[in-house]
């Protein structure tokens, strides 16, 4: 890995590519074909794209229950119990509305609505990531939605992964469907003769995926256009460099683009670190895809100070931070812009990714500094309400009628008027 002395370090925000014209044109033509044919355009771009012919969408009853029949029992527990924790987690966000009193009876209030329905969209390919299912399906439960939907793309066999279907049953969603692409996203947001459209979509992809979430955006709500993971580790001379190397390398496995930063304070840890990074590559299954990601965005800053660390930290706003010093809880509380902080040795990021019970759908590239990760607010509607007595009405109704013409709107100021106090006896 380079190191570089963080006074020298002009910029930590990478500059990512949002797609090119040639695929924005793409996910635009697959939006309008799903909208205007439906079901046949979801035919079409699966045989096209995916290799196979799908006559019914919707995974039965039966497919679900093979899967669960056939799956570990041992890695079922594992997701059962992962599954409590992120509900614990999350239920503690659950918020109720309120309603203020004002004299002569009147009120305001906050009413919270769960959405009606959502989509959580699972990537495929050559994984399965039952942890996305866990993740996205858990907040919008605890936050009360009715219609939960899933979709991902089959594999060559016509067949979702057994393990997001034993996730979806752990949860008791039965609604899945064997959709993924740009197409997915279209038949969320628009419906079609076999998927009614939801009202929110969540979930990672690819950038067609990506792409085809921002193009819906308004017609639907997405979570975040989410970009590459990213990992930085903050760590002074007490961390032990083999586990700091482990853990920039478990971000940098997820994809070429992905990026692991290590801001030390120790030029001692920073060379070990970097040799260690180098020798943990050799053995790494995934040997190609983090070499890439390390030599394109891996970086080890070392810091005069741990002040000036701490401040690095806050100007990259990473996705995953964890602080391994010495004084590490009180080095977090000095950190405003990160998308989960893991605080101390054994609390290594993949602890938050499948099990702590935090939420492991996060801002990226810099984000964190104006965004948070997936919680249960991110299911939920705010309904503002007004109730006025006819007393307040005389209190108040002059005051609002002369606002209303001070803006110009005399429509609004006779609404006012046509009521209470100017109606005389």
């Amino acid at each position: 890995m380079k190191i570089t002395k963080l006074s020298n370090a002009i910029s930590l925000k990478r500059q990512l590519e949002g797609g090119n014209e040639q695929q924005l044109l793409t996910v635009r033509q697959v939006l309008q074909d799903v909208r205007n044919l439906g079901d046949a355009a979801l035919r079409k771009y699966s045989e096209m794209w995916d290799g196979i012919q799908i006559e019914d969408f919707r995974v039965s009853k039966q497919e679900i229950e093979e899967a669960v029949l056939n799956f570990d029992p041992q890695l079922k527990s594992d997701l059962e119990e992962a599954a409590a924790n992120i509900r614990y987690y999350h239920e503690a966000q659950k918020r109720e509305g309120y309603k203020l009193p004002l004299e002569n009876g009147s009120w305001l209030a906050q009413r919270i609505v769960p959405l009606d329905a959502v989509g959580l969209y699972v990537p495929g390919g050559l994984a399965a990531y039952p942890s996305s299912v866990l993740m996205n399906v858990i907040p919008a439960q605890v936050a009360g939605v009715e219609r939960i939907v899933i979709t991902s793309p089959a594999g060559k066999d016509g067949k979702l992964p057994e393990a997001v279907l034993v996730a979806a049953s752990i949860l008791g969603i039965t609604e899945i469907y064997k959709v993924g692409g740009a197409q997915a996203i279209a038949a969320l947001a628009y419906g079609t003769e076999s998927i009614a459209p939801v009202d929110k979509i969540t979930g990672p992809g690819n950038i067609y995926v990506a792409l085809a979430k921002r193009e819906v955006f308004g017609e639907v709500a997405i979570d975040m256009i989410a970009g590459p993971s990213e990992i930085a580790v903050l760590a002074d001379d007490t961390a032990f460099a083999d586990e700091i190397a482990a853990d920039l390398l478990s971000q940098a496995e997820h994809d070429a683009l992905a990026c692991a930063v290590l801001i030390t304070t120790s030029e001692r840890l920073a060379l070990a670190v970097a040799e260690e990074v180098e020798k943990q590559l050799r053995s790494l299954p995934k040997e190609e895809i983090a070499r890439k990601s390390i030599e394109n965005f891996g970086q080890i800053y070392i810091a005069d100070t741990m002040e000036q660390a701490i401040d690095a930290v806050n100007s990259l706003a990473p996705e995953h931070l964890e602080i391994v010093t010495q004084h590490a809880e009180e080095d977090s509380l000095k950190i405003r812009h990160a998308g989960a902080i893991f605080i101390g040795r054994y609390s290594s990021e993949p602890v938050g990714d499948y099990f702590a019970g935090t939420n492991h759908v996060l801002p990226t590239n810099s984000t964190a500094r104006f965004a948070s990760g997936l919680n249960v607010d991110d299911f939920i509607k705010r309904t503002n309400v007004v109730y006025y007595t006819e007393k307040t009405w005389e209190q108040n109704g002059p005051k609002i009628a002369r606002l209303a013409r001070m803006e110009g709107l005399e429509g609004h100021a006779r609404a006012v008027e046509s009521r209470g106090w100017t109606k005389g006896d």
